[in-house]
């Protein structure tokens, strides 16, 4: 029997008796010590010493290995030190066992696989949530359905999982012998708290800003979809008014923040992307004759790309001021890019189709057909003819013309990489046809990122790229030339509709196709076309390329010390071409019977740099300090060449170039500017016990608008204070978090550009230099605005959530043309004396809770603003004549009889008119013996018709989610305000209103109270000329049901967890609730100053109804 079976039989049965014995030797192991003085000698040794100094004899198991080198240094210490230092670092384990050491070799152990779902209260998935084995670095991140798999180092028993996610409580749990673990996250008070993006895409606790900052998910803006997402954005963040552009799919917006501060300048908010600001190039838009629609810079981004949206409202947001510069005291809505994410290939894939149809109408009439004073002659326009019978009613509305629009969206996510490097793709397309025959709007996006860690993570380079390109074919906004809905419109009730529908015919003569349609139905100054005619044949199309770079660099010379820079690019490019046909209105061709073409090419240019040095660094327990210091520089540059003409008359009908256009006619224009601010700021944050937070903030921009000036530089501060009590005191379960905070807050903003120094303009009519230049006033100083803000953010009984913001905006030091007569030689002087203030409220409340697998969500959103003309001019010395000057009313833009008048104590949307029909002595309406009334167009006294900024703003969210069916419910409201349709007037005055036929129906007009007039002299003379306002004037106030989103997510079981689903079905203006207006009054020809809430045949807004489907990978 060899040696090995002897110790197989004898150990274990050693082991047994001994076990007997445990209580005694276990205690005589305790008390027993030893002393060995023993370095880098065989174990074997060591075990001889034991047996010597111990009543211990060793039995050793046959694969151990006795010769290794140990160590052992324990003086009159216990032998269990002496034994844990003998087997210390080697596979060797011992154990005690009566009068024995049994030492035997410890079992190899292996990694576990272990897996499982992260998931939220809500039972939805939490994507890249941090899984990480304790104490080690092995960890991973949560896939697009909540898994994650990742093995275990050993020992396995002891080990633990910690699961984190920003804005959940952190969760570990022990790993034992289990391999499948579902976890699910609470939220966290505190961490919702904590971390908010703000200036320069820095990340700061949101306890210690002093101003308001609402936070808004991507997913806010991809559930329900918008070619432009600006617009999704309305109703979800208290104190931004959004008004949709009426130029359809990819149209401009108009968004302004805390009210409209300046006279002459823009009150658009400022756009930053990942911490750099981005010129908004584009906007604007026809509003009288010329009816292009616009698009915009903002609009060209992909929300597939979009991490979170951040809106900083005001001046108040002192570190955007700070940071960002003048632009910014419109308020910033600053918007997080997606980048790539460590862990496993991600994948998304998105589809979203849509089905478009006019939203808000006016009411059209069919019953009264072609002719005046109720017969069929007189005229071939206008609808005053015999009331039609029923079977001779045709039944025309301009429904017959729209088509019902579609809006594909397609995108395509992926995201994935290692901890020191991380890649992000995107490719998107919106592919759209419009209501409108012939209108297209496409857009395709691809992203590029990449992240990179080097120096041990201390470097941190980011790379991105983007290219876009966009085409859009008859973007219509409103204005009467070429626009389709004119005609379609006006089009005489007693005609037949259908025979314009094949718009053009061929002419023998001419041996060119030409519009097929009656010049008695022109309509004098409008010049109305067949409509499909403009649809096919004056054609207005745009394409567009664009490409962003940037480039970021980031290293940490000390853990609390950090040094970054950053430069963007931002190139466009844009070719625009209008083709009119032959046979279209020589009125819009210059007479020209053989077409008419523009060609406008622009290049728009944006270059941005920065240096910051950062600090973030704590001092003991109590405080806390976090800065920024930095320079930048930011150049803008547009540039714009264009050419217009008709053909002449020798050349090639319809055959659209540059070279064959009327040499005495043909307009060749040049424009172009350029801007550039070199800035320097900085920001200081101190913090006490995580309570008490006071922020400083500077910056010194020279801006070249100033050169020339007295001034070549401005500098503008601000202060903050935030105290937080519940940090340092429980307040209860009624008061999990409260915050007060304040802030006082000063922006600068240069005046226009080109005041200093005479320009010229070029005169493309009679081909010459015109002069334009300002008298020189002397001291030009850069527009303030002064902001003062009070607010509180609370957290109630853990459900619900309230945050109220009061402020005072004063605006002053304005530079305007004040309208007032100058010497010989000079065009205009521009004063800088006017002063605006806003003030108003901005509150939220919401409340979330979640009853196992049902949970809801609410938030209520309330914003007022009131917005006051403190002062025009008032005892301003004429820099000519010296003598005083004060002026109570200024004159601005409009529409027809309807103007913009601003005057101290009114608003900057005020409109009025000075036209009215004539009253008689007794105060009534004149009416002649032939039953006839008369307007007088020059009244002293401005007729007030009311402001078009709206009172108060409402909105309604909830969210409801049950076993995957999540249910999205958005109510908005505007309260108050006015808006002027010249539509309707023009509707009323050819006689296709609903209006006019229920007045026919009841035998005419009752004026005064008990004269009866006839229906057709009255609107005759109350609707031309684009009407008399203030029988077009409504009420803006209107409710409806903004969004709707329904969407099932499909178990993942159902695709062996490989994948996951959801099908949604969405809904964007679906219901009109309120709405006396004849058009929709939160839509906007123009992004410009002067246009919001007029209505010149303005293209309707949309009901949008769709589905969408999504794939997680």
């Amino acid at each position: 029997m060899n040696k090995k079976i002897i110790q197989q039989i004898w150990l274990p049965t050693l082991l047994v008796l001994s076990c007997l014995c445990t209580p005694f030797t276990s205690v005589y192991a305790q008390n027993i010590r030893v002393t060995i003085q023993l370095k880098d000698v065989r174990m074997k040794l060591v075990m001889t010493e034991i047996e010597k100094q111990t009543r211990y004899l060793f039995a050793i198991d046959d694969d151990v290995d006795v010769t290794r080198s140990v160590s052992v240094n324990v003086v009159n210490q216990p032998l269990q030190e002496a034994l844990i230092q003998m087997v210390k670092g080697s596979d060797v384990s011992y154990q005690i066992s009566g009068s024995n050491i049994v030492l035997k070799k410890k079992p190899i152990q292996k990694p576990v696989t272990v897996s499982g779902t992260v998931l939220d209260q809500n039972k939805q998935p939490v994507v890249g949530a941090s899984v990480i084995v304790k104490g080690t670095a092995v960890g991973t991140s949560t896939g697009a359905d909540g898994s994650f798999s990742l093995q275990v180092p050993p020992p396995t028993a002891t080990a633990q999982l910690e699961i984190n996610f920003l804005g959940y409580e952190p969760v570990v749990v022990s790993v034992g012998s289990r391999t499948v673990f579902n976890i699910t996250l609470k939220e966290s008070a505190a961490e919702i708290e904590q971390v908010v993006v703000t200036a320069l895409g820095i990340k700061r606790q949101e306890k210690a800003l002093s101003y308001n900052v609402q936070q808004v998910k991507s997913s806010a803006i991809t559930d329900v979809k918008d070619a432009n997402f600006i617009n999704a954005l309305s109703g979800k963040v208290a104190g931004i008014t959004i008004n949709t552009s009426s130029s359809g799919v990819g149209g401009a917006s108009k968004v302004v923040l805390r009210g409209n501060k300046s006279i002459s300048q823009s009150s658009n908010a400022l756009y930053v992307i990942d911490g750099i600001p981005m010129y908004n190039f584009g906007g604007g838009g026809g509003t009288e004759f010329d009816s292009k629609g616009a698009t915009e810079a903002i609009a060209d981004i992909n929300p597939e790309d979009i991490e979170s949206i951040s809106v900083l409202t005001g001046a108040a947001a002192a570190a955007s001021a700070a940071i960002y510069g003048s632009r910014a005291g419109n308020g910033v809505i600053l918007i997080t890019t997606k980048k790539g994410q460590a862990g496993a290939l991600k994948v998304t894939l998105s589809s979203n189709t849509e089905f478009l149809n006019p939203f808000v109408q006016p009411e059209f009439q069919n019953r009264y057909g072609t002719g005046l004073n109720g017969l069929q002659s007189g005229s071939a326009i206008y609808s005053w003819g015999e009331k039609l019978a029923p079977a001779a009613r045709l039944g025309y509305t301009p429904d017959d013309f729209f088509e019902t629009g579609h809006v594909y969206t397609n995108a395509v996510t992926v995201s994935g990489g290692t901890d020191k490097n991380q890649t992000y793709f995107s490719a998107a397309s919106v592919n759209s046809d419009g209501i409108i025959p012939n209108n297209e709007y496409d857009r395709y996006n691809f992203t590029f990122r990449n992240t990179s860690y080097f120096l041990k993570d201390k470097l941190r380079l980011d790379a991105s790229a983007s290219y876009i390109y966009q085409q859009d074919q008859n973007m219509t906004n409103q204005g009467v030339y070429s626009n389709p809905l004119v005609p379609a419109y006006l089009f005489p009730r007693g005609t037949n509709f259908d025979s314009y529908r094949i718009f053009e015919r061929y002419n023998p003569a001419s041996k060119l196709m030409e519009q097929f349609w009656s010049d008695d139905l022109e309509g004098g100054d409008l010049r109305m076309q067949n409509p499909y005619w403009i649809a096919h044949r004056n054609l207005r199309n745009t394409d567009k390329k664009r490409y962003m770079l940037s480039f970021s660099a980031s290293y940490d010379i000390l853990p609390w010390l950090n040094v970054a820079g950053r430069v963007r690019i931002d190139n466009a490019n844009s070719l625009y071409t209008q083709k009119l046909y032959a046979s279209s209105n020589t009125t819009i061709t210059d007479g020209g019977k053989n077409g008419h073409y523009t060609e406008q090419r622009e290049y728009d240019t944006q270059t941005y740099a920065d240096i910051m040095v950062n600090i973030n660094k704590t001092f003991g327990d109590d405080w806390s300090l976090q800065a920024n210091v930095g320079a930048s520089i930011n150049n803008v540059k547009i540039d714009q060449l264009s050419y217009r003409g008709p053909i002449q008359e020798n050349g090639l009908p319809n055959v659209f170039n540059v070279f064959d256009l009327d040499d005495s006619k043909k307009r060749a224009e040049k424009y172009g500017w350029q801007e550039q601010t070199q800035s320097i700021f900085a920001s200081v944050e101190v913090g006490w016990k995580q309570m008490l937070y006071l922020t400083l903030t500077g910056r010194n921009d020279w801006a070249s608008q100033l050169a020339n000036s007295p001034q070549s530089s401005f500098f503008y501060p601000s202060v903050g204070l935030s105290w937080v009590p519940t940090s340092l005191w429980d307040m209860g379960n009624a008061l999990t978090y409260l915050k007060i905070r304040g802030s006082i807050a000063s922006v600068g903003m240069p005046f226009p550009r080109h005041l200093t120094v005479p320009t010229y303009e070029y005169d493309a009519t009679n081909k010459v230099w015109t002069a334009k230049t300002h008298y020189p006033i002397g001291d030009l100083y850069p527009e303030r605005t002064r902001t003062y803000e009070l607010g509180l953010d609370a957290r109630l009984w853990k459900h619900f959530s309230l945050s109220a913001s009061w402020y005072w905006a004063d605006t002053y030091n304005q530079t305007f043309d004040p309208q007032i007569s100058v010497s010989s030689g000079y065009s205009t002087i521009y004063l800088q004396t006017g002063h605006v203030r806003n003030t108003g409220v901005e509150a939220s409340l919401g409340y979330q809770n979640q009853w196992r697998d049902f949970g809801w969500s609410t938030n209520f959103t309330f914003s007022w603003n009131k917005n006051e003309i403190v002062e025009l001019v008032h005892n301003y010395v004429h820099p000519e004549t010296g003598e005083l000057i004060t002026k109570e009313r200024l004159e601005i833009k409009g529409l027809g009889k309807a103007k913009y008048i601003l005057k101290p104590g009114g608003t900057l949307g005020d409109l009025y008119t000075n036209s009215d029909l004539v009253y008689n002595d007794d105060g009534y309406i004149e009416v002649d013996k032939n039953g006839n009334v008369a307007v007088k167009d020059d009244y002293m006294d401005d007729i007030y018709l009311g402001s078009v900024f709206p009172k108060y703003n409402l909105a309604w969210r909830n969210d409801f989610n049950y076993k995957g069916i999540n249910l999205g419910v958005l109510f908005t409201a505007r309260i108050g305000g006015i808006c002027y349709s010249a539509t309707q007037a023009n509707m009323d005055l050819y006689g296709v209103s609903e209006a006019s036929a229920a007045a026919r129906d009841a035998g005419g007009v009752m004026i005064n109270g008990r004269d009866m007039i006839d229906a057709q002299k009255w609107y005759q003379v109350i609707g031309s000329q684009s009407g008399l306002p203030q029988y077009y004037t409504y009420s803006a106030t209107n409710v409806r049901l903004q969004e709707l989103s329904l969407g099932y997510t499909l178990p993942s079981k159902w695709f062996r967890d490989k994948m996951r689903m959801t099908v949604s079905f969405v809904g964007r203006n679906l219901w009109m609730i309120y709405c006396k207006a004849p058009f929709d009054p939160e839509a906007v020809a123009s992004t410009g100053m002067n246009y919001q809430g007029i209505d010149y045949f303005m293209m309707p807004s949309m009901r949008n109804l769709g589905f969408n489907v999504k794939f997680q990978f």
